[in-house]
């Protein structure tokens, strides 16, 4: 049975998160054991023996909660990359993640093939300014190798104290040798929403993660650029987006969406099968939509993109998503830890499983390196107006050498997002040239 979800229930399940790759929040209550795990509760007594010799035995004491952490740990461990035991302090640190900020060099990452992956960087953080990319394999922290640490493990140890450092070594695809990138590790603050207009009626937006006021952030933002002009296109920018709370995807959505499927998640128990229909927006968004996606969109950022994909709402530009389509429980457990389990994958609303496959674009544009700008003073064009003693035009007005010198700082961020974003260049020009055509005529 298939439960589906409207917006006031939506509140309801508020519990259900999906923190840099898909998490669900629930209380610890009893459940049902089945008949398949009657042999499992058997071999516990196996367990309780050799934990008994240990003490018994073992050349040193040892402390029996570490031993049995260790042992919940590994047992864990062996499951997929997702599903974790958390201690009681890591288990409080996810849920300050939710909102919004924690201590660290700002990175999500993942084990991809037995191998500790990134991906993405988070905008704006340390690790983001180092020059750490999407995809790149952390074999080392602080010269530590990482083929032996879990998850958990890893994440620890790339967190710290502000102001201390971190030494990632990572191996690149195409670089000869591993690249080595000392960080100082600062307050991750993650203000997730960022916008401009990038020309008078073409809006950009991008979502860097989904925290717990992504949905009010954007509403508030294609307020701001919709208001007193007739929008003629938006460009969403999800690329390098890790992922967030589940929530926040599926309001994210909903702000772009008057009908059809959201989202629907697949369990092995009925309480994780869930769908959810977009509502009907007051004042609906009829401008064309371009989703910006790449290797480093996971998790709820390939919800939104399949989400507005699936229902024909956008277009999906880019390269293809991470493949992160796992749902994690959460489960508080009676000593303050906590168990993170993986319980259900998420489809889009075409039915398609998003693990591993994630979403291919409609149109794949690769990300291009900007090439070196020309030196400072350099000009690649002469107009006329820079001509000595050059005609005024028909109506006899001079070109305002003042404005066109003296850019507004949001100005200028444009003109430097276009010079070195090809995608985004890309995405405009489809923009510009859908309006156009939208307004020939065709003849009978």
């Amino acid at each position: 049975m298939i439960m589906r979800v409207n917006r006031k229930r939506l509140a309801l399940i508020g519990i259900i998160c999906l923190l840099m790759g898909g998490l669900v929040f629930v209380s610890g209550k009893d459940r049902p054991v089945t008949a398949g795990t009657a042999d499992v509760y058997e071999n516990i007594e196996i367990f309780t023996e050799v934990l008994r010799q240990i003490e018994k035995n073992y050349v040193e004491p040892q402390d029996p909660q570490k031993l049995i952490y260790g042992a919940i740990k590994g047992m864990v461990q062996s499951l997929d990359p997702h599903s974790s035991f958390l201690t009681k302090e890591e288990h409080q640190e996810l849920l300050i993640e939710t909102k919004g900020s924690f201590t660290g060099v700002g990175i999500e990452i993942t084990v991809r093939d037995n191998v500790l992956t990134v991906v993405s960087p988070i905008e704006g953080t340390p690790a983001y300014e180092a020059g750490i990319q999407a995809g790149d394999q952390i074999i080392g922290i602080d010269d530590k190798p990482t083929n032996d640490m879990t998850l958990t493990d890893a994440v620890k140890n790339i967190r710290g104290p502000k102001g201390t450092k971190v030494k990632l070594t990572v191996r690149r695809e195409g670089a000869e040798k591993p690249l080595e990138f000392s960080i100082t590790r600062d307050v991750i603050p993650l203000k997730s929403v960022r916008s401009h207009l990038l020309s008078p009626d073409i809006g950009y937006v991008r979502i860097s993660s989904f925290q717990s006021k992504t949905d009010e952030d954007l509403a508030s933002a294609l307020e701001k650029i919709e208001d007193g002009r007739a929008l003629k296109g938006l460009i969403l920018d999800v690329r390098n987006n890790p992922g967030g709370l589940l929530t926040q995807a599926i309001k994210v959505s909903d702000l772009f969406l008057d009908s059809g499927l959201i989202v629907s998640t697949k369990g092995r128990n009925d309480s994780q099968d869930m769908e959810v229909p977009a509502n009907k927006n007051e004042d609906p968004r009829n401008y064309p939509i371009i989703v910006l996606v790449n290797g480093g969109s996971a998790s709820a950022a390939e919800i939104v993109a399949g989400a507005l994909q699936d229902n024909k709402r956008a277009l999906v530009l880019g390269t293809k998503t991470f493949g992160k389509g796992s749902v994690q429980t959460i489960l508080p457990l009676s000593d303050g830890s906590g168990l993170r389990l993986t319980t259900a994958k998420y489809y889009t609303p075409s039915g398609k499983s998003i693990q591993l496959s994630g979403i291919t674009p409609d149109i794949k544009v690769e990300f291009v390196p900007p090439v070196d700008k020309p030196e400072k003073g350099e000009s690649r064009f002469l107009r006329e107006e820079d001509l000595k003693g050059h005609m005024p035009n028909e109506i006899g007005e001079e070109p305002d050498k003042k404005k066109r010198g003296g850019d507004t700082e949001e100005e200028e961020r444009v003109k430097i997002v276009l010079e070195k974003d090809n995608q985004v260049r890309h995405a405009l020009q489809l923009l510009q040239t859908w309006n156009i055509f939208s307004q020939i005529k065709t003849v009978p």
